[in-house]
């Protein structure tokens, strides 16, 4: 088998991938850095990010504001010292984009130009139009160029982690173009693969966000954490699941019922009123506008359409001069996707799967506990997301944590020494025959990837969607083994090496299969309700038993572990989930 090394190894080409390369390269120009994607870098997910990224910039705003509504909005399940640290870096991360070239948008007198986003109290989400993450992931990967000791491998993809004595000494990886399996071996491995959306029926997510991070790192045995957690976004087009950001709600959007009636006044978002102030009642927190949306099917008050129930946002209001200006791919999704102009016409929309808390567990710096692997963006969890992300927290995280990831792999590597002994080239062999035996060559299998995902997405929709009870949840475990049982047995009518997209799907269906299964027994050990996590037979918080994170890891015999390790409180004690303002308590704490 080919083999290559680097001394640092990043998995994934997207926001927290590239700025982790970036950290790398500067904290040691003497160091031999890769990024191994499966897709072109600028292919990456992070360049669907519309609506911009959180940070505290302007003077009415503070600090200690931006945390307790992460914290809070997070439902207390935030780790506060990395909230505290992530805070007050992302303003100097997104003013280091400014200065490699981002375009962020500017007001009137040439400060940078920001918005209302939900859960959040002040204006701080920056954005560059409405087309944010594009332009960060195009700054980044222009950044990187920079930097000839950055190697990439584009359009590979990574079967397995290599583990020699307890330490991640690299990976085995596929070439999409030619099938070749090469060991590229490396003192430390950082894991930036993106989210799992996939796993779910409709979903905001790119096709390429299957888990794959999460996976290896669990083969591994490293343990995910709160991987119960997920998040759904409430406006969501209907088939397709593109988002329709949040800065629309930003902006002024209205949330409307068949009736044409603002239904979000009738529900609790977090508020301390009684009821929501109608100016801002749409950016509530993402989690309970989704519940809201179920409610309104039970009361029977949504709009029928071809792909289910929707309700629709409103902006035709805010005109046509606004809507170019601020929300112009918005506009031009409906258009594409829609056949409708959101300056005349409602948009249907609905909750749809967007992000996920949860990932593989690492500390401040991104180290699992694992040595040698590390992990950065939405497939870790540090967690500064806890029960529910706010939005636009979640690109100045891949920044942040990316730099943080970076900078600890490149220590850890300056002073490691070489491990690539026979064991770890005796793994790599054994995977490559796994690779030719379970797909390459296999011919007598009888099941297809297409109908094991398509029965996978429903069982996790229908068992761990928006609502969940102990019954729908063990019904989906059971469904989930059975469907992990029936993958091994896949056939493949593609044997060829370039370009084998059958053999990917294949591939990532079993990182998705690990992923669900993970999130569904999760969930079943958590017996209460917290934020994103909705239990009707456990509809109460429950700080005494669930002040905690939720790790879950396999055994060398593949049995399923779940532990749970106590969040950390620093200045902000539990209270009441409130985003208009900090309780009396949170206040004083």
């Amino acid at each position: 088998m080919e083999t290559s090394s680097h001394d640092v190894l990043l998995v994934g080409g997207g926001g927290a991938g590239l700025r982790a390369a970036i950290a790398v390269a500067e904290t040691n120009p003497k160091l031999r850095v890769a990024v191994i994607s499966k897709v072109y870098p600028m292919r990456s997910h992070t360049v669907a990010a519309e609506g911009g990224a959180a940070g505290v910039v302007k003077p009415d705003d503070s600090i200690d504001e931006h945390c307790y509504d992460t914290i809070s909005g997070g439902d207390w399940l935030c780790d506060q010292d990395a909230v505290e640290a992530f805070i007050k870096e992302a303003p100097q991360e997104l003013l280091r984009l400014e200065h490699w070239g981002c375009p962020w948008s500017r007001e009137p007198d040439g400060h940078i130009a920001v918005r209302a986003f939900g859960g959040m109290k002040k204006r701080r989400t920056w954005f560059a139009a409405d087309k944010t993450g594009f332009h960060i992931l195009h700054t980044l990967f222009q950044t990187t160029l920079k930097y000839n000791e950055i190697f990439r491998y584009d359009e590979w993809f990574v079967t397995k982690l290599l583990v020699d004595d307890g330490r991640v000494c690299g990976v085995v990886a596929i070439e999409l173009m030619s099938g070749r399996i090469q060991a590229i071996t490396a003192k430390a491995v950082v894991l930036c693969t993106g989210g799992c959306g996939r796993v779910f029926p409709y979903t905001t997510n790119a096709a390429i966000k299957t888990g794959d991070g999460m996976s290896l790192a669990y083969r591994a045995g490293a343990p995910l954490k709160d991987m119960e957690f997920i998040q759904y976004h409430p406006t969501g087009l209907p088939f397709t699941g593109i988002l329709i950001t949040e800065a629309a709600r930003a902006e002024g959007g209205y949330m409307l019922n068949k009736d044409g009636y603002r239904y979000l006044q009738d529900y609790d978002l977090g508020r301390p009123e009684p009821k929501p102030v109608l100016r801002s009642m749409e950016l509530g927190p993402r989690d309970r506008l989704s519940q809201a949306f179920v409610k309104e099917i039970e009361k029977g008050r949504t709009i029928h359409g071809p792909y289910g129930e929707v309700v629709h946002l409103d902006l035709r209001h805010l005109g046509e001069k606004l809507i170019n200006q601020k929300l112009p791919f918005v506009r031009e999704l409906c258009l594409k996707y829609e056949g409708l102009d959101p300056v005349t016409q409602l948009i249907p929309v609905r909750p749809v799967v967007h992000y996920m808390m949860g990932g593989v567990s690492t500390d401040i710096n991104g180290a699992t506990p694992l040595p040698g692997l590390y992990a950065a963006g939405e497939c870790a969890c540090v967690s500064i997301n806890g029960a529910n992300r706010l939005g636009s927290n979640s690109l100045p995280e891949i920044l942040v944590f990316g730099a943080r990831a970076g900078v600890a792999a490149a220590e850890f590597a300056s002073g490691a020494a070489e491990q690539v002994s026979q064991a770890v080239l005796a793994q790599a062999e054994d995977e490559r025959r796994r690779l030719e035996q379970q797909f390459l060559r296999k011919t007598d299998g009888n099941e297809r990837v297409a109908v094991i995902r398509e029965a996978m997405q429903k069982t996790l929709e229908s068992g761990a969607g928006i609502y969940r009870t102990q019954k729908s949840l063990e019904d989906a475990a059971t469904h989930l083994a059975i469907l992990r049982e029936r993958a091994g047995n896949i056939a493949l009518d593609d044997h060829s090496r370039t370009f084998n997209t059958e053999l990917l799907s294949a591939l990532e269906l079993h990182c998705m299969l690990d992923v669900a299964i993970c999130i569904v027994h999760s969930a079943l050990s958590r017996t209460e309700s917290r934020g994103a996590h909705q239990r009707t037979d456990y509809p109460d918080r429950n700080d005494r038993d669930f002040l905690a994170h939720t790790l879950i890891s396999q055994d060398e015999h593949g049995a399923i572990r779940v532990n749970y390790k106590p969040v950390t409180i620093t200045r902000w004690p539990p209270g009441e989930r409130v985003y208009g303002q900090p309780t009396q308590t949170a206040a004083k704490a």
